[in-house]
C-alpha cells in the first residue's frame, strides 16, 4: 500500500475526540482505528506490538546494525478535532493545482480560494488532497500516521539503509489536550522521539505555547420579567459583561508569532446559569501566569459586583513550553535539521502557536520536538494536504533513522 493509499484509507475512520465523555479514548471510533492500525503493523512484520485499553498503540522496527544505537521514536495522534465533523470524510485529489479557486462543494458554494488562503499558491503544480467541503480532512494527524507507517515499511523493504531500533507510537485524544496523559514513556523506551504533527513542509518546532483551559460558571436569579426590577440577575448578561472585560487586542484574530491570547471558545446558558469557556496561551511562562492572574481578578470583580458565588472558576494548566526540556539535548534538533535538508527541503524552525503531545512528553522525560506532516488549514472544511509534502515528511523519517545510526 502506498503512502497516499494509506492516508485515504485512514481518513475514512471517524475519530473525533470529545471533551465530554471523561474516558480514554474519549470516543469509540479511535479504538476502532487503533485496532485497524494494529493489524496493519502486524502484517508489516513489526515487533513488540501492543495496544492497551486506553488506545495507545506501540510497535518496534528492530535495529539492523550490531552496535549500540540510540532508540528513536516517531509519534502521531489518531483523533481529529471536535471543531468539525470527521464522519464520512470524502477526500479527493486535485492533480497539478493550477493556482485558481478549488470548488469543494458546488451546491453549497464552498470554495477553497487562494484569495482567502494564500498558502495555496506555494503549492501550485502539486497534487493536493482536499475535502468535499462538508467535513474536515483529518491530515491532522492521519498524515503523520501514514508517513510513519510508510517510512517503517520502506526501511523494512530496504535493509541496505542501516538504522537502530525504531519505536512508533499512536495515541488518542491529542486534540483535547490529553494525548500524553496516559502515554507510558517507560514502556515506549526511547532516548528521544519526534511527533509528526506539524503543518507546512519544512517546519521543525521545539517551542510551543504554555496553555490553560478556563471555565467560568455564572449563577443568575430568574424572576418573571414583568416583576423583575431589583430582583433578577440575568446570568447571560453577567457573562457578557465578563467577556467584555478582556482586551480585544489579545485574541487569536489579533495576534501572531510570540504574542499570547485569551480565546473564547464557548458560551452556553440561560437566565439562570451560563458557562463561558476560554483557552489561555502564551509562549513566555511569566506572561502566561499573569494571564491566569487576570482571569482570577475578573472573577473576583464579578463576585464583588453581584455577590459572592455569582461566578465560579475552573482553571487548569494543559501543557507548557517544551523549549526548556529540549535545550539540554539540542543534538535531537541538529539531527532533524540534517534530515530535512537531506530530503531537499529548506528547514523552517518556528514556534508553535499551539501545542503537541510532544510538549507534555518532553516534561515526562521524553524529549520530543515536532516535525511537519504537511497538512494546512487544520480543523475545518478548508483543510488540505499537498502530496509532495507528505512524501517529504516520510523521507525525513527515513533520513533521521539513517542519520542516528551514523552518529
Amino acid at each position: 500500500m502506498s503512502l497516499i493509499e494509506r492516508f485515504l484509507k485512514y481518513v475514512s475512520f471517524d475519530t473525533q475526540s470529545s471533551e465530554e465523555t471523561g474516558v480514554t479514548p474519549s470516543t469509540p471510533g479511535q479504538m476502532v482505528f487503533a485496532r485497524y492500525l494494529k493489524t496493519e503493523l502486524e502484517a508489516l512484520g513489526l515487533e513488540e506490538i501492543s495496544l492497551d485499553e486506553n488506545g495507545y498503540l506501540f510497535a518496534t522496527l528492530p535495529a539492523n546494525v550490531d552496535r549500540v544505537v540510540p532508540v528513536v521514536g516517531f509519534i502521531a495522534h489518531m483523533d481529529t478535532s471536535p471543531d468539525m465533523s470527521g464522519k464520512d470524510v470524502r477526500p479527493r485529489i486535485v492533480p497539478g493545482y493550477d493556482g485558481q479557486d478549488i470548488v469543494l462543494c458546488g451546491e453549497e458554494g464552498i470554495v477553497l480560494s487562494p484569495s482567502q488562503f494564500p498558502e495555496l499558491l506555494a503549492h501550485t503544480g502539486e497534487d493536493l488532497i482536499v475535502t468535499d467541503g462538508k467535513t474536515l480532512l483529518g491530515a491532522d494527524d492521519k498524515a503523520g500516521i501514514a508517513e510513519i507507517v510508510s517510512a517503517v515499511a520502506y526501511l523494512k523493504e530496504h535493509p541496505e539503509i542501516k538504522h537502530g531500533k525504531i519505536r512508533i507510537g499512536f495515541n488518542p485524544d491529542e486534540e483535547i489536550g490529553l494525548g500524553a496523559h496516559k502515554f507510558d514513556v517507560e514502556k515506549f523506551g526511547c532516548d528521544w522521539a519526534y511527533t509528526m504533527d506539524g503543518g507546512e513542509v519544512g517546519e521543525l518546532e521545539f517551542e510551543n505555547f504554555n496553555a490553560a483551559a478556563v471555565k467560568v460558571t455564572f449563577k443568575g436569579r430568574n424572576v418573571h420579567p414583568g416583576y423583575a426590577k431589583g430582583k433578577m440577575i440575568n446570568s447571560l448578561r453577567v457573562a457578557n459583561q465578563f467577556i467584555t472585560l478582556f482586551p480585544e487586542s489579545e485574541t487569536p484574530e489579533h495576534t501572531a508569532e510570540y504574542e499570547g491570547f485569551y480565546h473564547l471558545i464557548g458560551v452556553t446558558g440561560d437566565v439562570e446559569q451560563t458557562t463561558v469557556s476560554y483557552i489561555i496561551r502564551d509562549h513566555d511562562r511569566k506572561s502566561f501566569e499573569r494571564r491566569k492572574q487576570r482571569v482570577l481578578r475578573l472573577v473576583d470583580f464579578i463576585n464583588s459586583e453581584y455577590g459572592e458565588g455569582t461566578a465560579t472558576l475552573d482553571m487548569r494548566d494543559q501543557y507548557y513550553n517544551m523549549r526548556q526540556q529540549i535545550e539540554p539535548v539540542m543534538q535531537v534538533i541538529d539531527i532533524a535539521l540534517e534530515a530535512i535538508k537531506a530530503a531537499g527541503v529548506e528547514p523552517r524552525v518556528r514556534a508553535i502557536r499551539g501545542g503537541t503531545d510532544g510538549a507534555q512528553l518532553s516534561f515526562k522525560g521524553l524529549p520530543c520536538p515536532n516535525i511537519f506532516a504537511g497538512g494546512l488549514n487544520f480543523h475545518g472544511r478548508y483543510e488540505f494536504v499537498p502530496v509532495p509534502s507528505m512524501e517529504k515528511a516520510m523521507q525525513v523519517i527515513v533520513n533521521i533513522a539513517a542519520r542516528v545510526a551514523e552518529v
